[in-house]
């Protein structure tokens, strides 16, 4: 098996869903494709309308990172060569998977990559992070963008728009959990995502656990575009959970 990827679901919409399966399914690649329905109900099961993909409806909903890590132990006793951790809300073009695939088929020391990653408009999304602090979470989630603008220098750096985003920029430590390609014998390593961060920050956790034992990619030679909501600016409900796995990540990783 070449990659078997997952998408978790919870209530999302079917086009945009079905979007995200065909862009990965299109492929001549020997792929599998995981759908991880954490939804109420399983009316999302209609999706299931190819052989490669297997539809596990899971209503407990334990979170993001432990309905991914499901398909994750899959990958690993199916000997996959790379896991690929797919938002609903992705698509791209027949060949960027491939590009992926082949650049780590010929660069062994990579454990993830993650390519360039646009919005609708072709526009650029900052993806490429450091690892987070206190500070950086909290002034980007709450400060008004007044205030925001006196800290513009090491926002910008925290994104790495410093960087040339054209370019291949190794060992970034924080990727974005909507397009994340790993090595599945690096994932079985660090042992997956940790569960008890429920959702939000969990990207961070397991980018910086990979940087520890294997290096990590930015590869923009490859692209991808992602709708992007931002859920969590939103929704009270999933902002709670943000700060919750904030809570967590810096109880394990220090707070200052």
């Amino acid at each position: 098996m070449d990659i078997i990827g997952c998408i978790v679901l919870y209530n999302n919409k079917k086009e945009i869903v079905e979007e995200a399966i065909k862009s990965f399914l299109n492929s001549d690649l020997n792929l599998t494709l995981y759908l991880i329905d954490n939804s109420p109900n399983n009316y999302l099961s209609c999706l299931k309308n190819d052989e490669r993909i297997i539809y596990i409806f899971n209503p407990s909903n334990p979170g993001f990172g432990a309905a991914h890590n499901i398909a994750i132990l899959k990958s690993i006793e199916e000997k996959s060569k790379y896991h690929l951790v797919l938002n609903p809300d992705i698509y791209f073009e027949k060949g960027e998977i491939e590009k992926m695939f082949y650049f780590l088929e010929d660069n062994k020391d990579f454990g993830q990559l993650m390519p360039k990653i646009l919005s609708p408009d072709n526009s650029i999304q900052y993806l490429c992070k450091k690892n987070p602090t206190f500070f950086d979470l909290f002034a980007r989630r709450f400060l008004p963008k007044s205030i925001q603008a006196f800290y513009k220098k090491r926002m910008d750096s925290y994104q790495y728009k410093n960087y040339d985003y054209d370019n291949i920029i190794y060992d970034v430590p924080y990727f974005s959990g909507c397009f994340m390609l790993f090595r599945t014998s690096s994932l079985e390593k660090i042992k997956g995502f940790d569960e008890k961060i429920f959702m939000y920050i969990e990207d961070a956790d397991i980018t910086r656990r990979m940087l520890q034992e294997f290096r990590t990619i930015y590869f923009p030679k490859a692209q991808v575009y992602h709708h992007y909501e931002k859920g969590s600016y939103k929704s009270f409900r999933l902002m709670i959970y943000n700060i919750q796995g904030a809570i967590i990540y810096f109880n394990k990783w220090g707070w200052f």
